[in-house]
């Protein structure tokens, strides 16, 4: 079963590639468009067209509009492809995690190589989700595009499974508390893309391609709303997990520093974003870093010694 395990992987990793590929394609299509776009309307502008009013400037506007977004919206000969090459990826490596739980009766995320898959799943998951609900496929290449590049990561690490220390043979805790912050992480990507989008889009919606800035401040509020108690329930029962295994509640080890950074950043964009003054460009800017911190979080163990490095965690 491990082997079929790893088998599912390989497969799933293919996809993601090709998912990754497609929504790459897809937004420079949907760019290439509203460029196009833009071009034939300044062509067919007539000369007078200054000069006039009333009906017909009302209705070559409508049009315009509608063209326009026509093209900022999810359509394109690559749109279908970047969706469902994406879900068969994630299909495939969820399924390659449930075998690999089933073999090791616990939470697959028991060293590095578990953690960075389940971590790069858990993002096109937080992806596919959010983007039921806002019209995001235009920058689906930015989550995408990060969960591939950790599935590529976890294709270089040690694979077999082997017995874990002592510290880390708690199977309930190592479920719940390692799959909190599989879970959170993987919103908060989609929370850096739209930030992402935001510092490029701007205020004024400069690329009719993109998703309006409106629709990316909405996205990111709600990826973090919902990531930001499961990450500080997260880091709670790290705290109790760390009295068990090491008979302190906290002791300032790197890994639980990045994480409270982690949360201070998240914490202080949820106040910013309601105060005029931060709102807007300086919010997103904390989405980035905050997700930066989380990066940092995942791999801190792998610069800095501490209790969390058993494993690579």
């Amino acid at each position: 079963m491990e082997s079929a395990s790893l088998a599912l992987f390989a497969v799933g990793s293919i996809l993601l590639a090709l998912g990754f590929a497609a929504h790459v394609g897809h937004s420079v299509l949907l760019a290439n468009g509203r460029r196009a776009l833009a071009l034939a309307v300044a062509r067919q502008e007539p000369a007078f067209a200054g000069a006039v009013s009333g009906s017909f400037v009302t209705a070559r506007a409508a049009a315009t509009e509608a063209s326009a977004a026509s093209i900022s919206g999810a359509s394109s000969p690559l749109s279908g492809a970047a969706l469902w090459t994406t879900v068969a990826a994630t299909l495939v490596i969820g399924a390659s995690l449930l075998l690999r739980a089933i073999v090791v009766q616990r939470g697959p995320w028991g060293n590095l190589f578990e953690f960075s898959v389940a971590f790069g799943f858990s993002i096109v998951v937080g992806y596919l989700v959010l983007g039921r609900r806002f019209p995001i496929r235009s920058i689906g290449f930015i989550p995408v595009g990060v969960a591939f590049a950790l599935i590529l990561y976890a294709s270089s690490l040690p694979s077999p499974i082997e017995p874990l220390v002592p510290a880390l043979q708690n199977a309930p805790l190592l479920t719940i508390h390692v799959g909190l912050a599989v879970i959170s992480y993987g919103i908060f990507a989609t929370s850096f893309a739209a930030g992402i989008g935001y510092l490029i889009q701007g205020t004024g919606d400069r690329f009719a391609w993109l998703p309006g800035h409106r629709v990316l401040d909405a996205l990111a509020y709600r990826a973090v709303v919902i990531g930001f108690p499961i990450f500080a329930t997260m880091i709670i029962l790290g705290s109790w997990w760390a009295a068990i295994a090491w008979s302190r509640y906290w002791g300032w080890d790197p890994k639980e520093t990045a994480a409270l950074v982690t949360w201070l950043t998240y914490a202080i964009y949820l106040h910013a974003r309601n105060q005029r003054s931060w709102a807007g460009r300086p919010a997103a800017l904390l989405l980035v870093i905050g997700f930066v911190m989380v990066l940092v979080t995942y791999s801190g163990s792998l610069w800095f010694s501490g209790l969390h490095a058993y494993s690579g965690l």
